[in-house]
This record gives structure tokens, sequence and C-alpha cells, in this order.
């Protein structure tokens, strides 16, 4: 872990990542990509050490209330966040400035700032997104090595539902040959419905692969699906996009029972959702 200052905090739309690196060690991790110009070992994490204070100077000088996310980089309930705060610290300051916040994380870690959730919520919205691949514990174990596991996940899940803080769900990457099964499919929708959840992204099934990412996940097949990147190479290649053979048949299945149990499913719909600041859901109600 290391710390640096930066001279801003928020970025388009309103995000936010007050660290940098990751030490979940997620076999098929995205944010390990060499495009990302992450000049530092991965597992180092940069902490952005005045992040709190920025991000109370972007909020003072805002004319109009929005939602704050943070999370679509790096997770803000790394380990190292038990012994820092400044995801809490954050939170703190989009409460006090009656803001709304969004953010995605892995980590059960986030029901410690369940009474900041709360609070901000009653005063605008907060939304808690949850990235949930894996039904299978053990299979959630080894894709996703240091996080809570999905049955954590679940039960925070459900706390958040009995404070009536809304939550979606990302359902991804589905690897191919590794979870891209119905029966894996089933078992997380059940979860989600059981948690009654507002919405789950899923923009198909598969993953991808770039420089960086693409040689860890390799490694990690090598480590505990022997054989298995072999297969990747043959029938993918170097391709960016990763496709399941199960995709048209496993999509068809999520998007009817999202549909049946009333669940968004459209990522327009929930990102729209996400992005909507309560004020102008009271515009579009008033207009009807």
């Amino acid at each position: 872990m290391h710390f640096v200052e930066v001279k801003g905090i928020l970025f388009s739309k309103n995000g936010m990542n007050i660290y940098r690196g990751c030490t979940h060690g997620c076999i098929y991790c995205d944010s390990r990509s060499t495009c990302y110009q992450m000049n530092h070992a991965f597992e180092d994490i940069e902490v952005k050490q005045n992040a709190p204070q920025l991000l109370e100077k972007a909020l003072r000088s805002k004319r109009k209330k929005c939602m704050i996310g943070t999370g679509s980089m790096c997770d803000p309930y790394m380990h190292c966040e038990e012994e820092l705060g400044f995801t809490r610290k954050c939170l703190e300051l989009i409460d006090k400035y009656g803001f709304g916040a969004t953010l995605i994380t892995k980590s059960a870690r986030v029901l410690r700032d369940l009474d900041l959730l709360k609070s901000i919520n009653e005063r605008a919205k907060a939304v808690v997104q949850m990235t949930i691949t894996t039904y299978d514990e053990e299979l959630c174990k080894i894709l996703e090595p240091n996080v809570s596991t999905t049955r954590e996940r679940f039960e925070a899940l459900k706390t958040l539902r009995d404070n009536q803080i809304p939550t979606v769900v990302w359902l991804c990457p589905l690897l191919p040959f590794i979870n891209d099964t119905e029966e894996n499919l089933r078992g997380i929708l059940s979860l989600c419905f059981e948690a009654k959840v507002k919405g789950i992204i899923c923009f198909g099934i598969g993953m991808t692969l770039r420089d960086g990412n693409r040689q860890y996940f390799y490694r990690k097949l090598d480590e505990h699906f022997p054989g298995l990147k072999e297969k990747y190479n043959r029938k993918y290649g170097y391709s960016y996009e990763l496709v399941s053979d199960n995709h048209p048949k496993l999509m068809e299945i999520f998007r009817a029972e999202c549909q049946a149990r009333g669940v968004m499913s459209n990522p327009r719909e929930i990102f729209e959702y996400l992005y909507r600041f309560p004020e102008e859901d009271s515009r579009q109600m008033s207009l009807f």
C-alpha cells in the first residue's frame, strides 16, 4: 500500500475511485489490463489520500445535487478500507451535503457503513451494487479467493433489503467452460429474487480478455483447471470478447425470469436509475 496526492477525484458522470489496485485476487479481473496504465504492482494499493478533501471541495461547488458513484474500477471495500476508512469518510461527506450515492462492491464490509447508507437513502438515494458470479461456494473461492463468498454477499443483500436500501446485482462475468451453466445462472437468480434486488446487470454470457488480465487469467487456469487454457486458446485465440456457446439459451432464461419477477434487466434502464437523483424521479412522476 502506498499513498499519493491527486489533483481531482470526480470523473465522468460523477464517479470516483479512492483506491487503485486490488487485493481480492479475482482471476478474471479486467482492471489488471495494461490499458489502464497502472504503474505499480496491482496488489500494492494506491491510496488517494486527499480524496475526502477533494470530494468535499467538489460537492460544495456543485450547483445541482446528483448521484456520486464509486467502485467502477477498484472495490471501495478492500481489506485496506478496514484500517483507512476512506470510503466511509467520503460517504459522510455525501450525506453531509445531501447528495446520493451508489457503489459497486463484492464485500460484505459494506454493512459497516449501513448507518450512513440509510441516512443518505432517507435524504436522497443510496444504491448498493453487488457483483455475484458463482452460486457454488467452493468454485467461488477459486474464482474470487480473497473476498466475501457468494453466501456472505447474499446475506449482505438481505440485510440491505431489510433496511430499505435498493440493490443491483452485476451477474458477470460467466466464464466459458467454468460457470456458464444453467445451474449456476438459476442459482444466482434465486438469490437475487429472494433478496428482492431492483435490477440485475448481465451484458451476456462470457467474458473479456485483453493484455494484462489475459496473462493473469491463464496462469490461474493452469493452477486450478489444468488443460483449460489450451481449450481457451483453441476456441478464442487472442479475441477480446469470449462469448459462451451457452449465451443464447442462458440469456433467454435470464430475461424471462427477470421479466416474470418484475426485476429490471435492461442495462440502459438500470444505469438510468443509478444515475438519476431523486428530484428527477419526482419530476418524472409529476408528469403523469
